[in-house]
Protein backbone atom coordinates (compact mmCIF):
# COMPACT_ATOMS: atom_id res chain seq x y z
CA UNK A 1 0.00 0.00 0.00
CA UNK A 2 1.32 3.43 -0.94
CA UNK A 3 1.18 6.19 1.66
CA UNK A 4 2.42 9.79 1.61
CA UNK A 5 4.12 10.84 4.85
CA UNK A 6 6.18 13.75 6.11
CA UNK A 7 9.93 13.36 5.89
CA UNK A 8 10.10 13.83 9.65
CA UNK A 9 8.07 10.60 10.07
CA UNK A 10 10.52 8.45 8.12
CA UNK A 11 12.12 5.61 10.05
CA UNK A 12 14.56 2.80 9.42
CA UNK A 13 12.92 -0.15 7.68
CA UNK A 14 10.59 1.96 5.55
CA UNK A 15 10.56 1.51 1.78
CA UNK A 16 10.70 4.76 -0.17
CA UNK A 17 8.55 4.52 -3.29
CA UNK A 18 8.74 8.13 -4.48
CA UNK A 19 10.23 11.47 -3.46
CA UNK A 20 7.81 14.40 -3.45
CA UNK A 21 10.11 17.13 -4.72
CA UNK A 22 12.23 18.42 -7.55
CA UNK A 23 15.37 16.86 -8.94
CA UNK A 24 17.55 19.39 -7.08
CA UNK A 25 15.99 18.52 -3.72
CA UNK A 26 17.78 15.26 -2.94
CA UNK A 27 21.00 13.44 -3.93
CA UNK A 28 19.79 9.87 -4.23
CA UNK A 29 20.65 7.51 -7.03
CA UNK A 30 17.26 5.78 -7.05
CA UNK A 31 13.84 6.94 -5.93
CA UNK A 32 12.83 3.44 -4.77
CA UNK A 33 14.78 1.75 -1.99
CA UNK A 34 14.62 0.36 1.54
CA UNK A 35 16.06 2.62 4.24
CA UNK A 36 18.52 0.27 5.91
CA UNK A 37 21.06 2.58 7.56
CA UNK A 38 20.98 5.67 9.74
CA UNK A 39 23.22 7.71 7.39
CA UNK A 40 20.79 7.36 4.50
CA UNK A 41 17.87 8.26 6.79
CA UNK A 42 19.70 11.35 8.06
CA UNK A 43 20.50 12.43 4.50
CA UNK A 44 16.82 12.31 3.51
CA UNK A 45 15.75 14.22 6.60
CA UNK A 46 18.36 16.93 6.00
CA UNK A 47 17.33 17.38 2.34
CA UNK A 48 14.87 19.93 0.99
CA UNK A 49 12.16 17.27 0.70
CA UNK A 50 9.03 17.74 2.81
CA UNK A 51 7.25 14.48 2.07
CA UNK A 52 7.79 11.07 0.51
CA UNK A 53 5.62 8.18 -0.58
CA UNK A 54 6.33 4.88 1.19
CA UNK A 55 5.25 1.37 0.23
CA UNK A 56 4.04 -0.41 3.36
CA UNK A 57 3.96 -3.76 1.54
CA UNK A 58 7.74 -3.63 1.16
CA UNK A 59 8.70 -2.00 4.46
CA UNK A 60 7.37 -0.80 7.79
CA UNK A 61 4.42 1.54 8.21
CA UNK A 62 4.27 4.62 10.43
CA UNK A 63 4.12 3.47 14.04
CA UNK A 64 4.30 -0.20 13.11
CA UNK A 65 7.17 -2.72 13.07
CA UNK A 66 8.67 -3.99 9.83
CA UNK A 67 7.17 -7.20 8.38
CA UNK A 68 8.59 -10.36 9.91
CA UNK A 69 11.10 -12.23 7.70
CA UNK A 70 8.58 -15.00 7.06
CA UNK A 71 6.18 -12.46 5.57
CA UNK A 72 8.63 -11.33 2.92
CA UNK A 73 8.12 -12.69 -0.54
CA UNK A 74 11.42 -12.30 -2.41
CA UNK A 75 11.57 -12.99 -6.09
CA UNK A 76 12.92 -16.43 -7.01
CA UNK A 77 16.68 -16.48 -7.47
CA UNK A 78 16.27 -17.57 -11.07
CA UNK A 79 14.37 -14.37 -11.81
CA UNK A 80 17.18 -12.10 -10.65
CA UNK A 81 18.57 -9.83 -13.35
CA UNK A 82 22.18 -10.25 -14.56
CA UNK A 83 23.03 -6.89 -12.99
CA UNK A 84 21.57 -7.94 -9.63
CA UNK A 85 23.53 -11.18 -9.75
CA UNK A 86 26.76 -9.28 -10.49
CA UNK A 87 26.17 -6.92 -7.58
CA UNK A 88 25.44 -9.82 -5.22
CA UNK A 89 28.62 -11.58 -6.31
CA UNK A 90 30.69 -8.41 -5.89
CA UNK A 91 29.42 -7.87 -2.35
CA UNK A 92 29.71 -11.50 -1.23
CA UNK A 93 33.01 -12.66 -2.66
CA UNK A 94 36.46 -11.54 -1.59
CA UNK A 95 38.80 -12.41 -4.44
CA UNK A 96 36.80 -13.84 -7.32
CA UNK A 97 36.97 -12.15 -10.69
CA UNK A 98 33.65 -10.87 -11.93
CA UNK A 99 32.86 -12.40 -15.28
CA UNK A 100 32.72 -9.95 -18.13
CA UNK A 101 29.46 -10.47 -19.95
CA UNK A 102 28.63 -8.90 -23.28
CA UNK A 103 28.24 -5.13 -23.72
CA UNK A 104 25.53 -3.47 -21.64
CA UNK A 105 24.10 0.04 -21.50
CA UNK A 106 25.28 2.74 -19.12
CA UNK A 107 22.04 2.31 -17.14
CA UNK A 108 22.56 -1.43 -16.80
CA UNK A 109 26.15 -1.09 -15.59
CA UNK A 110 25.94 1.80 -13.12
CA UNK A 111 24.74 -0.21 -10.12
CA UNK A 112 27.47 -2.79 -10.69
CA UNK A 113 30.04 0.01 -11.01
CA UNK A 114 28.83 1.53 -7.72
CA UNK A 115 29.14 -1.83 -5.95
CA UNK A 116 32.65 -2.32 -7.34
CA UNK A 117 33.68 1.16 -6.19
CA UNK A 118 32.36 0.50 -2.68
CA UNK A 119 34.27 -2.76 -2.36
CA UNK A 120 37.39 -1.28 -3.95
CA UNK A 121 37.42 1.65 -1.55
CA UNK A 122 37.60 -0.68 1.44
CA UNK A 123 40.52 -2.63 -0.04
CA UNK A 124 42.42 0.52 -1.00
CA UNK A 125 41.78 2.08 2.39
CA UNK A 126 43.42 -0.89 4.11
CA UNK A 127 46.33 -0.85 1.65
CA UNK A 128 46.93 2.88 2.15
CA UNK A 129 46.74 2.58 5.94
CA UNK A 130 49.27 -0.26 5.82
CA UNK A 131 51.56 1.92 3.68
CA UNK A 132 51.34 4.77 6.19
CA UNK A 133 52.32 2.34 8.92
CA UNK A 134 55.40 1.32 6.92
CA UNK A 135 54.14 -2.13 6.01
CA UNK A 136 54.88 -3.75 2.65
CA UNK A 137 52.03 -3.76 0.14
CA UNK A 138 50.24 -7.09 -0.27
CA UNK A 139 49.33 -6.87 -3.95
CA UNK A 140 47.07 -9.92 -3.72
CA UNK A 141 44.59 -7.87 -1.71
CA UNK A 142 44.17 -5.15 -4.33
CA UNK A 143 44.43 -7.17 -7.54
CA UNK A 144 40.76 -8.27 -7.40
CA UNK A 145 39.86 -4.57 -7.69
CA UNK A 146 41.58 -4.46 -11.08
CA UNK A 147 39.70 -7.53 -12.28
CA UNK A 148 36.39 -5.97 -11.25
CA UNK A 149 37.14 -2.62 -12.90
CA UNK A 150 38.31 -4.32 -16.10
CA UNK A 151 35.14 -6.42 -16.22
CA UNK A 152 33.04 -3.26 -15.78
CA UNK A 153 34.94 -1.38 -18.49
CA UNK A 154 34.52 -4.33 -20.85
CA UNK A 155 30.75 -4.29 -20.25
CA UNK A 156 30.53 -0.51 -20.70
CA UNK A 157 33.62 1.69 -21.26
CA UNK A 158 32.07 4.85 -19.75
CA UNK A 159 30.04 3.74 -16.72
CA UNK A 160 32.73 3.33 -14.04
CA UNK A 161 34.72 6.43 -14.99
CA UNK A 162 31.54 8.44 -15.43
CA UNK A 163 30.36 7.45 -11.98
CA UNK A 164 33.70 8.44 -10.42
CA UNK A 165 33.55 11.76 -12.26
CA UNK A 166 30.00 12.65 -11.22
CA UNK A 167 29.66 11.33 -7.66
CA UNK A 168 30.79 13.51 -4.77
CA UNK A 169 30.92 10.93 -1.97
CA UNK A 170 34.40 9.76 -2.85
CA UNK A 171 37.53 10.79 -0.95
CA UNK A 172 39.99 12.34 -3.38
CA UNK A 173 42.78 9.80 -3.00
CA UNK A 174 40.50 6.79 -3.48
CA UNK A 175 38.45 8.36 -6.26
CA UNK A 176 41.61 9.33 -8.11
CA UNK A 177 43.12 5.84 -7.81
CA UNK A 178 39.93 4.15 -9.03
CA UNK A 179 39.42 6.66 -11.84
CA UNK A 180 42.98 6.33 -13.14
CA UNK A 181 42.78 2.54 -12.95
CA UNK A 182 39.59 2.54 -15.03
CA UNK A 183 41.08 4.98 -17.54
CA UNK A 184 44.23 2.88 -17.81
CA UNK A 185 42.42 -0.38 -18.57
CA UNK A 186 40.11 1.34 -21.04
CA UNK A 187 43.08 2.91 -22.83
CA UNK A 188 45.09 -0.34 -22.79
CA UNK A 189 42.08 -2.23 -24.13
CA UNK A 190 41.70 0.34 -26.91
CA UNK A 191 45.40 -0.04 -27.75
CA UNK A 192 44.89 -3.84 -27.94
CA UNK A 193 47.66 -4.62 -25.49
CA UNK A 194 48.07 -8.24 -24.30
CA UNK A 195 45.64 -9.34 -21.59
CA UNK A 196 48.25 -9.46 -18.82
CA UNK A 197 49.51 -5.99 -19.74
CA UNK A 198 45.94 -4.62 -19.57
CA UNK A 199 45.61 -6.06 -16.08
CA UNK A 200 48.95 -4.56 -15.05
CA UNK A 201 47.90 -1.18 -16.44
CA UNK A 202 44.88 -1.25 -14.14
CA UNK A 203 47.04 -2.24 -11.18
CA UNK A 204 49.47 0.56 -12.00
CA UNK A 205 46.60 3.06 -12.03
CA UNK A 206 45.61 2.02 -8.52
CA UNK A 207 49.14 2.33 -7.16
CA UNK A 208 50.61 5.32 -9.05
CA UNK A 209 50.41 7.63 -6.05
CA UNK A 210 51.03 5.13 -3.25
CA UNK A 211 54.06 7.28 -2.41
CA UNK A 212 51.89 10.07 -0.97
CA UNK A 213 51.47 7.84 2.07
CA UNK A 214 55.22 8.11 2.71
CA UNK A 215 55.65 11.87 2.26
CA UNK A 216 57.54 13.57 5.11
CA UNK A 217 54.58 15.54 6.37
CA UNK A 218 52.93 15.38 9.78
CA UNK A 219 49.16 15.64 10.02
CA UNK A 220 46.61 16.26 7.31
CA UNK A 221 47.77 18.18 4.21
CA UNK A 222 46.35 21.66 3.54
CA UNK A 223 42.82 21.37 2.17
CA UNK A 224 43.01 17.59 2.50
CA UNK A 225 45.03 17.36 -0.73
CA UNK A 226 48.71 16.37 -0.75
CA UNK A 227 49.20 18.38 -3.93
CA UNK A 228 48.87 21.49 -1.78
CA UNK A 229 52.20 20.69 -0.16
CA UNK A 230 55.29 22.44 -1.48
CA UNK A 231 56.49 21.24 -4.86
CA UNK A 232 59.72 19.98 -3.30
CA UNK A 233 57.80 17.70 -0.90
CA UNK A 234 55.11 16.65 -3.37
CA UNK A 235 57.59 15.57 -6.03
CA UNK A 236 59.11 13.08 -3.61
CA UNK A 237 56.01 10.86 -3.83
CA UNK A 238 57.32 9.31 -7.07
CA UNK A 239 60.61 8.03 -5.64
CA UNK A 240 59.00 7.04 -2.33
CA UNK A 241 56.22 5.17 -4.09
CA UNK A 242 58.61 3.35 -6.41
CA UNK A 243 60.73 2.32 -3.44
CA UNK A 244 57.68 1.04 -1.54
CA UNK A 245 56.48 -1.00 -4.52
CA UNK A 246 59.94 -2.48 -5.01
CA UNK A 247 59.82 -3.70 -1.42
CA UNK A 248 56.72 -5.75 -2.26
CA UNK A 249 58.90 -8.00 -4.41
CA UNK A 250 56.04 -9.47 -6.46
CA UNK A 251 55.01 -6.56 -8.65
CA UNK A 252 55.58 -6.61 -12.42
CA UNK A 253 58.16 -4.23 -13.87
CA UNK A 254 55.38 -2.48 -15.79
CA UNK A 255 53.79 -1.33 -12.53
CA UNK A 256 57.14 -0.16 -11.13
CA UNK A 257 57.87 1.77 -14.34
CA UNK A 258 54.49 3.48 -14.28
CA UNK A 259 55.03 4.66 -10.71
CA UNK A 260 58.55 5.97 -11.31
CA UNK A 261 58.07 7.68 -14.68
CA UNK A 262 54.43 8.90 -14.79
CA UNK A 263 55.45 12.52 -14.13
CA UNK A 264 58.05 12.60 -16.89
CA UNK A 265 57.31 14.60 -20.05
CA UNK A 266 58.06 13.73 -23.67
CA UNK A 267 60.15 16.93 -23.94
CA UNK A 268 62.29 15.94 -20.93
CA UNK A 269 61.00 18.64 -18.60
CA UNK A 270 59.34 16.27 -16.16
CA UNK A 271 60.55 14.61 -12.96
CA UNK A 272 62.20 12.84 -11.20
CA UNK A 273 64.87 12.09 -13.85
CA UNK A 274 64.07 14.36 -16.79
CA UNK A 275 63.66 11.31 -19.04
CA UNK A 276 62.33 12.16 -22.50
CA UNK A 277 60.70 10.66 -25.59
CA UNK A 278 60.66 6.90 -26.12
CA UNK A 279 63.04 6.44 -23.19
CA UNK A 280 59.93 6.82 -21.03
CA UNK A 281 58.33 3.35 -20.80
CA UNK A 282 55.07 2.92 -22.73
CA UNK A 283 53.00 2.28 -19.60
CA UNK A 284 54.35 5.47 -18.01
CA UNK A 285 53.42 7.50 -21.09
CA UNK A 286 49.91 6.07 -20.78
CA UNK A 287 49.82 6.73 -17.03
CA UNK A 288 50.90 10.36 -17.49
CA UNK A 289 47.84 10.98 -19.65
CA UNK A 290 45.32 9.15 -17.47
CA UNK A 291 46.74 10.59 -14.24
CA UNK A 292 46.86 14.19 -15.45
CA UNK A 293 43.41 14.03 -17.05
CA UNK A 294 41.85 13.08 -13.72
CA UNK A 295 43.96 15.61 -11.81
CA UNK A 296 42.70 18.35 -14.14
CA UNK A 297 39.15 17.47 -13.08
CA UNK A 298 39.92 17.97 -9.39
CA UNK A 299 42.18 21.01 -9.63
CA UNK A 300 45.54 20.42 -11.30
CA UNK A 301 48.71 22.08 -10.04
CA UNK A 302 46.75 23.99 -7.39
CA UNK A 303 44.52 25.46 -10.10
CA UNK A 304 40.79 25.44 -10.73
CA UNK A 305 39.10 22.13 -11.49
CA UNK A 306 38.33 21.84 -15.20
CA UNK A 307 35.33 20.57 -17.10
CA UNK A 308 36.23 17.17 -18.67
CA UNK A 309 36.04 18.59 -22.19
CA UNK A 310 38.19 21.55 -21.14
CA UNK A 311 40.70 19.11 -19.66
CA UNK A 312 40.97 17.40 -23.05
CA UNK A 313 41.54 20.76 -24.76
CA UNK A 314 44.18 21.75 -22.20
CA UNK A 315 46.10 18.51 -22.56
CA UNK A 316 46.06 18.66 -26.36
CA UNK A 317 47.44 22.19 -26.18
CA UNK A 318 50.28 21.23 -23.80
CA UNK A 319 52.93 20.62 -26.46
CA UNK A 320 55.73 18.36 -25.32
CA UNK A 321 53.92 16.92 -22.32
CA UNK A 322 52.39 13.74 -23.73
CA UNK A 323 52.98 11.10 -26.36
CA UNK A 324 50.80 12.49 -29.19
CA UNK A 325 49.73 9.09 -30.55
CA UNK A 326 48.71 7.77 -27.14
CA UNK A 327 46.90 11.03 -26.41
CA UNK A 328 44.99 10.64 -29.68
CA UNK A 329 43.87 7.14 -28.70
CA UNK A 330 42.97 8.37 -25.20
CA UNK A 331 40.68 11.04 -26.68
CA UNK A 332 39.07 8.36 -28.82
CA UNK A 333 38.55 6.33 -25.63
CA UNK A 334 36.89 9.00 -23.46
CA UNK A 335 35.53 11.22 -26.26
CA UNK A 336 36.08 14.87 -27.14
CA UNK A 337 33.22 15.56 -24.73
CA UNK A 338 33.68 12.99 -21.94
CA UNK A 339 30.84 12.04 -19.60
CA UNK A 340 30.37 14.92 -17.15
CA UNK A 341 31.12 17.70 -19.66
CA UNK A 342 28.80 20.72 -19.66
CA UNK A 343 28.01 21.73 -23.24
CA UNK A 344 26.18 24.48 -25.09
CA UNK A 345 23.66 23.29 -27.67
CA UNK A 346 22.58 25.06 -30.85
CA UNK A 347 19.15 25.61 -29.27
CA UNK A 348 20.80 27.82 -26.59
CA UNK A 349 20.15 25.18 -23.98
CA UNK A 350 22.80 23.85 -21.62
CA UNK A 351 23.27 20.13 -21.16
CA UNK A 352 25.68 17.64 -19.65
CA UNK A 353 27.11 14.65 -21.48
CA UNK A 354 25.78 11.49 -19.80
CA UNK A 355 26.83 8.79 -22.28
CA UNK A 356 28.81 8.28 -25.45
CA UNK A 357 27.62 7.35 -28.92
CA UNK A 358 30.13 4.78 -30.11
CA UNK A 359 29.36 5.40 -33.76
CA UNK A 360 29.40 9.20 -33.58
CA UNK A 361 31.61 10.43 -30.68
CA UNK A 362 31.02 14.10 -31.53
CA UNK A 363 27.30 13.67 -30.92
CA UNK A 364 26.97 11.96 -27.54
CA UNK A 365 23.91 11.50 -25.33
CA UNK A 366 23.21 14.59 -23.22
CA UNK A 367 20.89 15.61 -20.39
CA UNK A 368 19.42 19.09 -20.98
CA UNK A 369 18.70 21.12 -17.83
CA UNK A 370 18.88 24.89 -18.51
CA UNK A 371 17.63 27.40 -21.09
CA UNK A 372 19.62 30.55 -21.77
CA UNK A 373 16.63 32.13 -23.50
CA UNK A 374 14.45 31.96 -20.38
CA UNK A 375 17.33 32.13 -17.91
CA UNK A 376 15.81 29.29 -15.94
CA UNK A 377 16.29 25.63 -15.18
CA UNK A 378 14.10 23.36 -17.25
CA UNK A 379 12.80 19.85 -16.66
CA UNK A 380 15.82 17.61 -17.27
CA UNK A 381 15.52 15.33 -20.26
CA UNK A 382 17.93 13.37 -22.39
CA UNK A 383 18.71 13.81 -26.07
CA UNK A 384 20.65 11.31 -28.15
CA UNK A 385 22.20 13.85 -30.50
CA UNK A 386 23.24 11.24 -33.07
CA UNK A 387 19.64 10.07 -33.41
CA UNK A 388 17.81 13.38 -33.44
CA UNK A 389 17.36 16.49 -35.52
CA UNK A 390 20.63 17.60 -37.11
CA UNK A 391 19.90 21.17 -36.04
CA UNK A 392 20.52 20.21 -32.42
CA UNK A 393 24.25 19.90 -31.92
CA UNK A 394 27.02 20.81 -29.55
CA UNK A 395 28.51 24.26 -30.13
CA UNK A 396 31.19 23.93 -27.48
CA UNK A 397 31.87 23.86 -23.76
CA UNK A 398 29.22 25.71 -21.74
CA UNK A 399 30.12 28.73 -19.62
CA UNK A 400 28.10 28.44 -16.40
CA UNK A 401 29.49 31.60 -14.78
CA UNK A 402 26.76 33.91 -13.48
CA UNK A 403 23.94 31.40 -13.87
CA UNK A 404 21.66 30.48 -10.98
CA UNK A 405 23.06 26.98 -10.66
CA UNK A 406 24.88 24.99 -7.95
CA UNK A 407 28.66 24.74 -8.02
CA UNK A 408 29.97 22.55 -10.84
CA UNK A 409 30.67 19.40 -8.77
CA UNK A 410 27.24 19.45 -7.11
CA UNK A 411 25.53 20.24 -10.40
CA UNK A 412 27.38 17.43 -12.16
CA UNK A 413 26.17 14.93 -9.58
CA UNK A 414 22.60 16.21 -9.64
CA UNK A 415 22.34 16.09 -13.42
CA UNK A 416 23.89 12.63 -13.53
CA UNK A 417 21.45 11.36 -10.94
CA UNK A 418 18.50 12.98 -12.68
CA UNK A 419 19.47 11.03 -15.79
CA UNK A 420 19.88 7.62 -14.19
CA UNK A 421 18.26 7.40 -10.76
CA UNK A 422 15.02 5.91 -12.11
CA UNK A 423 16.40 4.07 -15.11
CA UNK A 424 18.00 0.96 -13.55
Amino acid sequence: MLKQIAVSDLELGMFVHKFEGGWFDHPFWKAKFLIEDAEKLATIKSSKLRSVVIDTAKGRDVGKPAPRPCEARPAPAAAASPAAARIRNIKQRTAVQVSSTGPVTMTQELDSAAAIAEQARDKLHKAFIAARLGKALDVRKVEPVVSDILASVRRNPQAFSGLMRCKLKNELSFRHALSVSALMVALADRMKLPAQDIHNCGLAGLLLDIGVNHLPYAGDPPGGDYRNLSERIWNQHVILGHRALQNDGDLPQLVLDACLYHHERIDGRGYPQGTKGDAIPLIARMAAICDNFDFHLSGFDRGKALDPAAAIETMRADTGAYDPEILRIFVETVGMYPVGSFVMLASRRIAMVIDEDRKDPLRPVVQVFYSLDTGERILPHRIALAEGNDNERILGIADLAGLDLPADPQLRELVFLSAYRNQA
